[in-house]
């Protein structure tokens, strides 16, 4: 009997440390807190994003929207005063026929509202220059709530971005594309005797619309940052449908370039597409 509890006890004895160094079980709050609402309620999430009904979405919309054509009107109201200065401007640099102002390169008047119409147009591309950075920062507050931190912060560099890129644009159609759409036009007449008449309205709704589809063709560099950097696409995905894109391209410089001859359209898609793939060649290149 002696000896059988001595060898119970020395057991009891080496069973003992074995009891100690066993590992505790895991405490529940490691893994998820039992209010699901805490794990979902963090600071890199939309918190500011909230269900509303379509009518209150269209309300605001139209607000924004009228926002942005009211400073575009009040610039337009601005610039009027300076509208003759502009066109006397244009007229003399752009039209590549001679050094000065001669019979042959005075603007023709054939209806009485021809100058009006031609100030009203000048005034509205500086309300259009003007209004596409506001139309982005307006677009930027209609989705604020639900944009993610990060997200905000791309689409508020973009406002100053989109003006800088309306000027360049209009530079670009000022130095580069007018020039080469009028000694383009003029080729076709240099080897006949005749006398060059320019309509004013027909000749600045060239340059008007040239310049006013440049300053919104050039955005679309910020346009696909924007898209990639929140996440809406992949410069991959865009890169395997670039044929899609260079048709909406060319429909696009169609519809909008008034020119019979095809130049202007040609020269407009050809920018767009420059434009896209140099944004996706750089997108590559910084390994976005």
């Amino acid at each position: 009997m002696g000896e059988e509890s001595e060898a119970a006890a020395g057991n009891n004895l080496s069973k003992a440390p074995a009891s100690e160094e066993a590992p505790e079980p895991p405490e529940e709050d490691l893994y998820a807190p039992e209010d699901p609402e805490q794990a979902v309620d963090r600071p890199s999430q939309p918190i500011d994003d909230e269900e509303m009904p379509l009518a209150d979405h269209i309300e605001e919309m139209i607000k924004r929207l009228a926002v942005v054509i009211v400073v575009a009107g009040v610039v337009s109201v601005v610039v009027l005063p300076l509208a003759d200065t502009v066109i006397n401007f244009l007229w003399n640099s752009v039209l590549p026929v001679s050094s000065g102002p001669g019979p042959n390169t005075r603007p023709r008047l054939y209806h009485p509202l021809a100058l009006v119409m031609t100030r009203l147009k000048v005034a509205s591309l500086g309300g259009l220059i003007v209004a596409l950075p506001v139309l982005v920062y307006e677009t930027y507050l209609f989705m604020r709530p639900g944009l993610y931190p990060h997200e905000r912060r791309y689409y508020l560099a973009a406002v100053p971005t989109s003006l800088v890129l309306a000027l360049v644009g209009v530079s670009f159609a000022y130095f580069l594309i007018l020039p080469a759409i009028f000694t383009y036009f003029l080729s076709y007449t240099q080897k006949a005797d005749v006398v060059i008449a320019f309509g004013l309205t027909k000749t600045f709704n060239l340059i008007l619309m040239m310049m006013g589809v440049l300053a919104v063709v050039f955005q679309i560099p910020l346009l696909i940052m924007l898209a990639i950097m929140m996440g809406l696409t992949t410069r991959r995905w865009m890169a395997d449908r670039r044929l899609y894109f260079w048709g909406g391209f060319l429909g696009f410089a169609f519809l909008f370039s008034p020119d019979p001859t095809g130049m202007a359209p040609f020269l407009v898609a050809l920018t767009m597409v420059g434009l896209f793939e140099g944004t996706l060649f750089l997108l590559k290149w910084t390994g976005r």
